[in-house]
């Protein structure tokens, strides 16, 4: 669930303790004892191109949320005051995606545009999620090539076959078994939910609004089911289907739905006669697009051509990867169109983009495998991987099984400790769910079970708009218009919405 550049493990995309067994349970049920939340020292943290005021602090937190007085983790926590203090009315809650996105970096991406969207009603207040950023750092101690996004997203081989997959998906369930302690036993949603509670306790915030977009909108989910009665304004933003039973197994088997609903608007694109100027039409009509792709991907599986990143060839699983990674957004789409270009001309080297370029850091790694392994038990059957990924291939050939092929949480040493959240309509309706129809990575699909789940405490609005992100996203003014409205004054539509593009 993230950006084309900067693209999270699996999805959609860092702490140091002393080493613990990985046995150390480290989760807790809702009702286990707190400790009272420290006060927050606020110091500037200003980057370039971020907000001038953006402020940061550390914040102590249980590693075990049983043991809240015990061994504890720091979060880096940050804050962009309200600029217009008489007319503040709260704090709005800034719910990076992932796993493993920086909450810090949103802010200073996202900060100044929020303040000015929402007229300095709210402080805007985020966190680095345990196990990144600058909060205390997971790590799983993988080689270079196992944080490969292209390893870690399981691409089966040019026949089909898993074998490579099940041997590198043990190879990594045992390394972050051996090097990942206590520390990454506890990464989960659980967990960041609790940890976001504490944060809202140290900012002395009887109740949270939010804005949680693709990851973070399960997070805000979960939330918003556990402690109903501090949240606020809660806005969803490209949402995935919260089926306790599947979580991560679901979000990820849905991104071959989602690259079938979006690649339709890259086609038109690269088919368009204004692309001729440029020299990045790939076809005459949009219906050539797609075997025109599919066929230089089965090219590539027989020869992989020589990049500008030496010993790192293009494959035909990195240009599926990198089509991933381009149906993110629109602004995207010349640059696969151009990698598309280049790998067609025999006297051109292509440009991988940054992302399959070389390897995640350890932590980011750690925490996607993390979450996603410790919220549910996933299958340990190898045949039914290979049968999953042999009908995937032939039903979304554009994923090419990916999507439903074996995991490191395959080999998971612990069964997860909690049962997953399950969503419900038990709570106060005020949730405001934002989507486009043709999401890559939580497509609209996923995103009506959430609307489903939520009942009569939520409104969906779909935007008729492909990519992933929505508000201050893509530009629909209609989409933008109510999102702001709501964190404004409150109101939604009386009944789910259509935004037109």
């Amino acid at each position: 669930m993230s950006t084309y550049g900067k693209s999270a493990a699996f999805v959609a995309l860092s702490v140091t303790v002393a080493a613990t067994a990985l046995t150390g349970v480290v989760t807790a049920p809702a009702h286990a004892g707190t400790a009272s939340a420290p006060a927050l020292s606020w110091r500037s943290c200003a980057q370039d191109g971020g907000p001038a005021a953006q402020e940061c602090a550390e914040l102590p937190v249980p590693l075990d949320y049983r043991a809240p007085d015990g061994p504890q983790l720091t979060l880096a926590v940050t804050r962009l005051r309200s600029d217009r203090p008489s007319a503040r009315r709260g704090t709005l809650l800034v719910i990076a995606g992932g796993p493993g996105s920086s909450g810090v970096q949103r802010v200073t991406q996202k900060g100044e545009q929020l303040r000015r969207e929402t007229a300095g009603q709210y402080d805007i207040v985020s966190l680095d999620p345990r196990g990144v950023g600058g909060s205390t750092k997971a790590s799983c101690g993988l080689a270079p090539e196992d944080r490969e996004l292209m390893n870690l997203r399981p691409w089966p081989a040019a026949d089909g076959s898993i074998t490579e997959n099940v041997e590198r998906s043990r190879r990594v369930a045992e390394a972050c078994a051996r090097n990942g302690g206590a520390l990454l036993r506890s990464l989960s949603t659980a967990n960041e939910v609790r940890d976001i509670d504490r944060f809202r306790q140290a900012l002395g915030e009887e109740k949270l609004s939010a804005w949680g977009t693709s990851y973070g909108t399960y997070v805000g989910a979960v939330y918003a089911q556990k402690y109903p009665q501090h949240t606020d304004r809660w806005v969803l933003d490209s949402n995935g289907d919260p089926d306790p039973s599947r979580v991560a197994k679901g979000w990820l088997a849905n991104m071959a739905v989602g690259a079938a609903d979006r690649f339709p608007d890259f086609a038109r694109w690269a088919s368009d006669p204004a692309r001729e100027a440029e020299g990045l039409r790939l076809a005459q009509r949009a219906e050539d697009v797609q075997p025109l792709v599919l066929e230089l991907a089965a090219r590539l599986d027989r020869r992989p051509k020589e990049t500008t990143t030496a010993g790192v060839p293009l494959t035909g699983d990195r240009l599926r990867q990198a089509l991933q990674l381009a149906l993110y957004r629109d602004d995207a789409f010349a640059g696969f169109a151009e990698l598309v270009r280049a790998a067609r001309d025999a006297s051109v080297k292509p440009v991988l983009p940054d992302a399959l370029a070389g390897p995640l850091p350890d932590p980011d790694a750690a925490v996607a495998i993390g979450v996603m392994c410790n919220d549910v038990r996933w299958s340990g059957s190898i045949a039914s991987y290979r049968r999953a990924v042999a009908a995937d291939r032939v039903k979304h050939p554009l994923t090419g099984g990916m999507p439903v092929n074996i995991s490191p949480c395959a080999f998971w040493k612990d069964a997860p400790v909690e049962r997953p959240a399950r969503i419900t309509d038990e709570g106060p309706s005020n949730v405001l769910m934002i989507q486009n129809l043709r999401d890559p990575a939580t497509p609209y699909s996923g995103a009506l079970k959430m609307r489903e789940a939520f009942g009569h405490r939520a409104r969906l609005v779909a935007v008729d708009h492909g990519g992933h992100g929505v508000y201050l996203g893509n530009g629909n003014a209609c989409g933008d218009s109510t999102v702001t409205t709501f964190l404004t004054t409150g109101v939604r539509p009386e009944r789910d919405a259509y935004c037109a593009d």
